[in-house]
C-alpha cells in the first residue's frame, strides 16, 4: 500500500484505514473525514520538514539579535565553513586574513575587521538574508528557502547553511578585528 493510500473495508459498517506517516489504524466515519485525515497526513511530513529546516528568528532594525539555535557557535568550525569552497563559498566573493587560501574574491567587503564593523546580530542578518538590508545585493541568502530563482532540484527547500553553521560562521567573524 502506498504511504498515503486509503483502504476501505466492505460490509455493512464501512470504515476507512488511513496508513500515512504514523497514523496506521485510524478509524474514520465519513468520506469528508477521510479527506481531512488524508490532507493532514500529506501535510504533516512537509510541515515537519520545514520546521526542521528553518528555525524562527526575529529581525530588529538591521539585525537578528538572538542566535538561531539559542546558543553561540564555534569559531573554529566557522572558520572551516568560511574557507571551504564547497560549503560556505564565502571566498568566492570575499577576501580575508587567509594567506593559505589562493584566489580570494574581490566582489564583496574584505572579512578582515568584520567583527569590528558589525555586531553579532548585524552579521547574522547579513548572512541569513542580506537582501532585507539591500534588495540589490549580490550576497545570496544563506538561510532562506522561499522566493529564490534557479535553484537546483537537490537544493530546493533547503537553506545553504544550517542554523548551527550560521552561528559557527558568526562566532568566527566576530573574532576578525582590525
Amino acid at each position: 500500500m502506498e504511504p498515503h493510500a486509503v483502504r476501505v473495508r466492505s460490509g455493512a459498517r464501512a470504515s476507512a484505514r488511513v496508513a500515512p506517516t504514523g497514523m496506521t489504524g485510524v478509524r474514520v466515519k465519513s468520506p469528508s473525514h477521510v479527506a481531512l485525515m488524508l490532507l493532514i497526513a500529506v501535510a504533516m511530513p512537509a510541515m515537519a520538514a520545514a520546521q526542521d529546516t528553518l528555525k524562527p528568528f526575529t529581525v530588529v532594525g538591521d539585525a537578528i539579535p538572538f542566535p538561531l539555535t539559542g546558543a553561540k557557535g564555534d569559531a573554529a568550525r566557522g572558520r572551516t565553513i568560511v574557507t571551504n569552497r564547497q560549503v560556505g563559498l564565502c571566498l568566492l566573493c570575499h577576501s580575508g586574513p587567509f594567506p593559505e587560501e589562493p584566489l580570494q574574491g574581490t566582489l564583496a567587503p574584505d572579512l578582515q575587521g568584520a567583527g569590528s564593523r558589525w555586531s553579532e546580530g548585524q552579521l547574522r542578518l547579513r548572512i541569513v538574508d542580506a537582501a532585507r538590508l539591500n534588495p540589490s545585493t549580490i550576497m545570496p541568502p544563506y538561510y532562506r528557502i522561499d522566493g529564490l530563482n534557479r535553484v537546483g532540484p537537490s537544493f530546493r527547500g533547503k537553506p545553504v547553511l544550517s542554523a548551527e553553521q550560521i552561528e559557527d560562521v558568526i562566532a568566527f567573524l566576530v573574532t576578525l578585528r582590525d
